[in-house]
């Protein structure tokens, strides 16, 4: 496993993703381990398309990914992805109960008016 400190990866992060392809790179600050970078490609990754879902899912619902830009993370489709969070719990659109009101009161009226 190769290792680079935070003063090395802030000067030339593309060559700690580089070597990422051949392996896990540890992210050192100091002497401690800081960070774990792994390449998504990497063999042996290719087989496992539950760990890229599970990645997705987690950015998604830390708000760190879009719904869109997760899906391809996961390399699926969107549909298959909301399936998958609905399945989990985690909610895909996130509103407030009064967001959602004005939202159903506008469909009523513009129903109403077809």
């Amino acid at each position: 496993m190769d290792s680079v400190n935070v003063r090395q990866l802030k000067s030339n992060p593309s060559e700690a993703l580089r070597t990422a392809t051949r392996g896990p790179v540890l992210v050192l600050k100091g002497d401690h381990p800081e960070a774990l970078i792994l390449h998504l490609g990497i063999e042996g990754m290719e087989g496992a398309p539950d760990v890229k879902l599970a990645l997705a899912t987690a950015l998604f619902k830390s708000g760190s990914l879009s719904l869109g830009r997760a899906a391809r993370v996961a390399e699926v489709a969107v549909t298959e992805l909301i399936s998958h969070l609905s399945r989990l719990g985690v909610p895909v659109v996130e509103s407030e109960t009064a967001e959602v009101e004005a939202e159903l009161d506008t469909l009523e009226t513009w129903l109403a008016s077809s």
